[in-house]
């Protein structure tokens, strides 16, 4: 899949050393910190009429899944140019990789099936990001292949 192998090719293949931060670790905390944590994501998305779609990735139960276009809508397309400038793909690749990812993302990070204000949600991100690039790099791999 297309899609994904520029975003694996942008992010993950710039982390060579085990001691450098992962860029896609540093973009994702980047829109946590600018959207005040997951309370903030959370009332944006709100606003944007989207709550019902986000309180169900913070629940137990199945994420509602949303379109590039509302991730869009939700962030700005100002946020969402600027994280796909530090991914090095078009805006469009960034805010379908949020539509897909964003709702699996919030879900780790909620396992209570609530927001913790009090939880350190960087460190989260530490924990979630090796499985995320897994699935990233399984998911390109059942598509077209761009490594031939």
């Amino acid at each position: 899949m297309g899609l994904l192998d520029s975003i694996l090719g942008a992010v993950s293949g710039k982390s060579g050393a085990p001691g450098e931060a992962n860029p896609l670790m540093g973009i994702l905390g980047g829109l946590l910190a600018q959207s005040g944590g997951l309370q903030g994501l959370a009332s944006k998305f709100a606003q944007s009429g989207q709550g019902n779609a986000f309180q169900s990735w913070v629940g137990v139960g199945e994420n509602q899944p949303v379109s590039s276009d509302q991730i869009q809508k939700v962030l700005g397309s100002e946020q969402v140019s600027a994280m796909a400038a530090k991914m090095g793909v078009d805006p469009a690749v960034a805010s379908t990789f949020l539509a897909e990812y964003l709702p699996k993302i919030v879900d780790k990070l909620t396992p209570e099936g609530k927001v913790d204000p009090a939880a350190d949600h960087q460190q989260g991100l530490a924990a979630l990001l090796p499985s995320l690039l897994q699935s990233l790099g399984g998911r390109s791999s059942s598509g077209q292949s761009a490594q031939a």
